[in-house]
């Protein structure tokens, strides 16, 4: 497929590039976004087109350099990882995005609890585990985008569906990322005959206006979940009538303070650092370019983690115990809590 082309490609699938947003009529959209996310019983293994590497990331830059590509791909994954698996079988196996990635970048992949050495960009070298930590990978999959440069273009954490990871390629490879963010360069693919608004779904545990969420003077007495969301937006719809319908989860989220924001509204709103804004401005400050987007803050005002991808019951209970257990002071990332609670057989 034509450089410049495989953004439109989207619209083949009937998808529209906004953060989160797919038609009603999407052929097998929860696919995509409702899976079981339990850990998986085989392990998976890295595709076999992904390059043989010696992890020496400045040995791989350099060939990416002398094939004329646009970059390097760095793949972090884990063996036992559901949304690792929906990423390999349900993006990377699609011939389209298969081959256009083969065409513009090199693929190496790294297992965040292996024990081969990597050699970063500066020369450090340090085995695969130590490196994703240093990297804050809190989810798998994540793909980090590195220019021909070295520069890092673009991250993505968790998993995304086919049609916002060939935005990602096309945006990384036709060099769109020197000029603007992800966020504007999916918003220019609006449509915006096709929805309207909508309405945001609605649950009895989010706090009403007006927003004052400043944490900065005074320390909330609870945790903060911050839910940046829009209308028509099925993977919103899902994340309601999915995990945020379970029991289990609605215990655990009853013990934050939880605020939903219109991704694209002019709401005033007082951050928890104690800026003054609206939901949209704060939104393009974080850089946000999925919903819906949670993003979890301490009773200080410092955020802890963010959920920006497809998440689904298991994976967003752990999250929550994460936080409500206090395990982010002690640990970096959420992945080294989650192998602290299970060093014999660690699976996600």
């Amino acid at each position: 497929m034509p450089t410049g082309r495989l953004l439109t490609s989207c619209f083949i699938w009937l998808v529209v590039c906004l953060p989160g947003m797919v038609t009603a009529t999407t052929p097998d959209a929860d696919e995509f976004f409702s899976f079981d996310d339990q850990p998986l019983d085989e392990p998976l293994e890295f595709p076999g087109w992904f390059k043989l590497s010696f992890l020496d990331l400045r040995d791989d830059i350099r060939e990416v350099r002398e094939a004329g590509k646009s970059g390097l791909i760095v793949y972090f994954g884990q063996k036992y990882c559901a949304y690792c698996k929906a990423f390999l079988e349900k993006d990377l196996a699609l011939e389209d995005i298969r081959t256009y990635t083969l065409k513009h970048f090199d693929v190496i992949g790294i297992d965040i609890h292996g024990h081969r050495t990597v050699t970063d960009l500066s020369g450090n070298q340090v085995v695969e585990s130590r490196f994703a930590v240093h990297e804050k990978t809190n989810f798998t999959p994540s793909v980090v985008f590195y220019d021909r440069d070295g520069k890092q273009a673009l991250r993505l954490r968790g998993y995304y569906p086919p049609y916002r990871f060939r935005a990602a390629l096309e945006y990384v490879a036709d060099g769109h990322y020197r000029k603007e963010r992800f966020r504007d360069y999916l918003a220019r693919a609006d449509v915006p005959l096709i929805f309207e608004p909508g309405e945001l779904s609605e649950q009895d545990f989010f706090t009403p206006g007006p927003y004052m969420l400043d944490r900065s003077r005074i320390p909330g007495e609870q945790p903060l979940i911050v839910f940046f969301e829009q209308g028509n937006c099925h993977a919103c719809d899902v994340l309601h009538t999915g995990p945020l319908s379970d029991p289990e989860i609605r215990e655990r989220i009853e013990q934050f303070e939880n605020v939903q924001l219109s991704f694209w509204a002019d709401t005033p709103v007082v951050t928890p650092a104690g800026m003054r804004t609206t939901s949209r401005a704060w939104a393009d400050e974080l850089g946000l370019f999925y919903t819906p987007t949670l993003i979890v803050f301490d009773t200080d005002g410092r955020e802890i983690i963010r959920i920006d991808s497809v998440v689904q019951f298991y994976r967003l209970r752990n999250i929550l115990d994460y936080v409500l257990s206090g395990g982010y002071r002690e640990y970096p990332t959420f992945q080294r809590w989650r192998q602290s609670r299970r060093p014999r057989r660690y699976k996600y």
